[in-house]
């Protein structure tokens, strides 16, 4: 986890994949920030995100104009670049 996030750099990666406009991707990253900011971590620390309720989550914004489908894209997308950059990882 050596290389830091490079925000701008995550949402052209994610603007090429996709073709989803870059300022309905920032506005899905901020939502996507606010609830993990929200979530309760367990005993030992640990955050439990359920994709569901976020994509959920990010669909209930008054200021989302995208379906689920292109929220769950614009985060699946995500995860690839910070799984590509050693950043994130999924657990098992």
């Amino acid at each position: 986890m050596s290389e830091q996030l490079n925000e701008k750099e995550l949402i052209q990666y994610i603007e090429r994949k996709t073709d989803i406009d870059a300022n309905n991707i920032a506005l899905v990253l901020k939502h996507e920030q606010a609830f993990i900011n929200n979530a309760k971590a367990d005993a030992k620390g640990v955050v439990d995100i359920d994709s569901d309720e976020l994509v959920d989550y990010v669909l209930s914004q008054r200021d989302v104009k995208l379906d689920e489908l292109a929220v769950e894209t614009v985060l699946d997308s995500e995860m690839e670049y910070l799984m590509e950059k050693g950043l994130a990882g999924y657990e098992d």
